[in-house]
């Protein structure tokens, strides 16, 4: 008999191997470390009282990771990774978790629920609709073997330690679009001491900054002020990136599919798409 309760007392170890476990054939391979769990925890919110695992007898195989977080100004929680291990699937126990979650996020009232799901997984896109969720956003991930880069920066770039509250302000009149829950500047911040930031200065004020991971090269935001695009600056600041991380692998996930500026950058500097997803949304 499958039975489901949240996750407070399921240690980190056991979690992480049951994720491996249940990611084993997912359609983008996911053989994350311990510690890259962990971490990827620790960035996205994540709240062990409003997540639920699925255990046979005392083993795990499920779970469902939820982060909660203000988002667009209401609480909500966001889908880390839901997982169901091979031999258990097609029983019913994604959707009983699922409904398990809500009934904890009506008590702690929480107003809507976010997720991101690769398109081709058309089964989880059909579940998904099904149980009420909508599609907000598409995005599209790209990755890059950095020696495959020979683009020459031409603008002096700095490392700074972090990026200020006031700077944030400032910084975010660069987008194009909002980053992804994963990419926020509250998930950036939850780990900041993992990221290295570099900028672009002209007269002493920032035009463009860039953010990526010391040892995955994931890079969460990279932008330049729309006065000062068509100059080399993001170039500039992306070869100085791909030198900051031991990573051979770069990767950019969730660019907006509707922001072709970055879109074209990427694809001129030596990225390939990889997948796209939706982003999808589920108001309780």
């Amino acid at each position: 008999m499958i039975n489901y309760s949240t996750l407070e007392n399921i240690d980190i170890e056991n979690l992480h191997s049951t994720f491996i476990e249940a990611f084993s054939d997912y359609e983008m391979k996911i053989d994350i470390p311990l510690s890259a769990l962990y971490q990827n925890l620790q960035r996205t919110g994540y709240v062990a009282e409003a997540s639920i695992c699925a255990s046979d007898d005392e083993m795990l195989v499920g779970f469902l990771l939820n982060s909660i977080r203000q988002w667009d100004e209401k609480l909500t929680a966001y889908d880390v990774g839901t997982g169901v291990i091979k031999e258990y699937r097609n029983k019913g126990i994604s959707s009983n978790m699922f409904l398990n979650a809500l009934q904890y996020m009506k008590e702690m009232e929480i107003k809507q629920y976010l997720l991101e799901v690769i398109q081709s997984n058309t089964s989880a896109v059909h579940l998904y609709q099904k149980q009420g969720f909508e599609v907000s956003r598409e995005f599209e991930c790209f990755n890059l073997d950095k020696k495959l880069f020979t683009r020459t920066s031409i603008h002096e770039v700095q490392y700074i330690d972090s990026i200020t509250e006031n700077d944030w302000i400032k910084l975010t009149k660069f987008w194009d679009f909002k980053p992804s829950w994963q990419n926020s500047i509250d998930s950036i911040n939850a780990v900041s001491d993992t990221f290295i930031y570099s900028i672009v200065k002209v007269n002493d004020d920032i035009v463009g900054y860039g953010i990526i991971d010391k040892k995955t090269g994931a890079i969460p935001q990279i932008a330049v002020d729309k006065k000062y695009r068509g100059r080399g600056i993001g170039t500039s600041i992306f070869e100085k990136l791909l030198l900051s991380t031991d990573s051979h692998n770069i990767s950019l996930v969730n660019v907006d599919s509707q922001c072709t500026s970055l879109k074209h950058f990427l694809l001129n500097s030596g990225f390939k798409q990889i997948l796209k997803q939706y982003e999808m949304v589920f108001e309780l």
